[in-house]
Formats: C-alpha cells, sequence, structure tokens
C-alpha cells in the first residue's frame, strides 16, 4: 500500500516524472517522452533497488524543494544542481536515506542541466500505456500530466530491501561540460545537402539556444544550406535526429520529440551521446564528429553490458 513521500514546498523551473518513455505507439501518433538523460535514471534506480526503468522525477537546472513525510532511501544522479537535505550537501550518485522532516532541496546548477531523484520502492503514479512518464503537450501521464506543483504530494512505496551507502566507481560517473563532443552518423538525406555543407556541419561549433526544451534544441551556428527544398514527405523522427529546415538553423529532436517530420535530417546522434546531449544547458557549445554505424552499434552493446554487470551487483 502505497503513502505519501514527498509534499512540494516549491516545484523548481521544470519538475516532472518521467521513466523510460512510452515506447511502441508512435504509429498512433504517441510520443515517446521519458527521461532525457536515461543512462542517469537508470543508475539512480539500480542504486536504490529499483527496476533500472522505474519512474523518478527529472529535475530542470532550477530544483524543487521537496518536504519528506516517510523514511526512505533516495539517490540522486545527474547533473550537479547543488541538492541539499536540511542545508548540508547531499551525495550524488550514492543511495541516502532521508527522514520524516527532513527537507530536500537545490542549490545553484554547478554542471549539467538535468538531475534525477529516484527514491526506493518507486512513485505511485498511474501507468498509462506501459508508462509513467510525463508528456506535457499532451497532459498526460506522470502526476496529472503535468510539472509539480506547489502544495502536490507524491506517493510511493518505500521498500525496507533498499540499501544506503550504494555508488558506483567514479570512472562511471560523467562529466558535463559547457564544451561537448557529440557522435553522430550522417544521413539519411545527405542527397540534398551540398557536400561542403556536411564538411561545415562536422568541422564547426554549434551553441545551443534559449529555445530549447525537451522536444529539441535549437542550435546556432554556421547556416546548413540544401542543394534545393528543405522539405520531404514526412516520415518517422530517431531520438537524436538533427533537422534542417529551410532557414539552415539545425534543430536536434529530443525525447518529447514528435513522432514524424517532413524536414531533411542531416545526421543523427548515436544512443550512446544523448545522455550527454540531454545536459546541455542554453550556452553550451557543441561539435560534431561522424562514426560508423558499427562503432555506434558497439558502444550501445558496451553501455547494455554495463547496466547487465551492475544490475547484478547492486
Amino acid at each position: 500500500m502505497s503513502s505519501p513521500l514527498f509534499q512540494v514546498m516549491k516545484p523548481g523551473l521544470l519538475t516532472t516524472i518521467q521513466d523510460l518513455g512510452r515506447t511502441g505507439y508512435q504509429e498512433f501518433g504517441m510520443v515517446v517522452a521519458g527521461a532525457m538523460d536515461d543512462y542517469s535514471l537508470q543508475i539512480g534506480n539500480l542504486l536504490v533497488g529499483n527496476d533500472k526503468g522505474e519512474a523518478a522525477l527529472e529535475v530542470t537546472i532550477m530544483g524543487p524543494e521537496l518536504k519528506v513525510l516517510e523514511d526512505v532511501v533516495v539517490a540522486i544522479c545527474g547533473g550537479s544542481l547543488s541538492p541539499k537535505v536540511n542545508g548540508k550537501q547531499a551525495p550524488m550518485w550514492k543511495s541516502f536515506k532521508v527522514k520524516k522532516g527532513e527537507l530536500i532541496e537545490f542549490g545553484r546548477p554547478v554542471e549539467g542541466a538535468r538531475a534525477y531523484i529516484c527514491v526506493a520502492g518507486g512513485l505511485d503514479v498511474p501507468v498509462l500505456m506501459g508508462s509513467k512518464s510525463t508528456y506535457l503537450k499532451a497532459q498526460i501521464g506522470g502526476f496529472q500530466g503535468r510539472a509539480l506543483e506547489k502544495d502536490d504530494v507524491l506517493y510511493g512505496e518505500p521498500t525496507l530491501e533498499a540499501t544506503p551507502g550504494r555508488s558506483i566507481h567514479p570512472d562511471n560517473v560523467p562529466s558535463f561540460k559547457k564544451e561537448m563532443e557529440i557522435r553522430v552518423c550522417l544521413g539519411p538525406h545527405l542527397d540534398v545537402f551540398h557536400e561542403s555543407s556536411v564538411e561545415m556541419f562536422l568541422s564547426s561549433t554549434y551553441e545551443v539556444t534559449p529555445q530549447s526544451d525537451r522536444m529539441g534544441y535549437r542550435l546556432k551556428g554556421p547556416k546548413i544550406e540544401h542543394k534545393t527544398s528543405a522539405d520531404i514527405i514526412s516520415e518517422a523522427i530517431p531520438l537524436g535526429g538533427i533537422q534542417v529546415p529551410a532557414d539552415g538553423s539545425p534543430i536536434l529532436l529530443m525525447a518529447d520529440r514528435q513522432t514524424t517530420g517532413g524536414y531533411t535530417r542531416i545526421a543523427t546522434v548515436i544512443s550512446y551521446d544523448i545522455p550527454l546531449l540531454a545536459q546541455a544547458q542554453p550556452g553550451t557549445s557543441i561539435r560534431f564528429r561522424e562514426v560508423s554505424v558499427e562503432e555506434a552499434q558497439k558502444l550501445y552493446q558496451k553501455r547494455a553490458k554495463f547496466f547487465s554487470v551492475l544490475g547484478k551487483v547492486t
């Protein structure tokens, strides 16, 4: 039976409930949503003894203030947004116990853009189409289909089996810098771009603009020119797809991307680098590096093996 875990004293900039997303429904027009940084979400869940895909709180840049209503084990992973418990610095990438009456809060963002508060036993919200994720534009999933607001109360089933003090090796804790190198596989619409434009795309620096959200990042940098039109017959959009509309400014598509789109795509970010990209704040500089599909697949397999091993030892 679930019980109240947290009362929202301050909601933060954007705090939503996210898991690994609502997969299998894109053909019906339903977006995937889910955690922007699925690496941090999965690590946090494993540290508190959950299934790696359990829902957690995704905190964006300015975190919430939560009053603890029940003793529970949590882990905070992802961007360093200066988490505190009762005014004292809280650990990151490590499970720890919070007690009834304590206050979880956040300070200034030091590194990265998003943190995940994973709770032992998970959060008790409805499962919709196989997921607890919030999709804000459709107002479905998560907590009443919206971001958290003041005085909301979150419920869960705190487990007594969760162990405080679990952590991962520092080598597996990512660093989120203001300058990023992001790996991409080129295509699928290379034939519509001038060869010089593709070379420029790979040799230039692009900046994440403030016109960026969970749906996608608008990038500022050298314009990418088409041979003819920027429009194509609408087709399925992958996570990390880089669209180039007629104005030549790339749009990097993220968790809440639309299911289909009619703009040409010059490249797709490899899945291994999506969590890093998810931590980019406005103003972050990005350079793109081409890799082969085979290399992208090897990195994907490497991460899958890592989670498999970690799941057996945590």
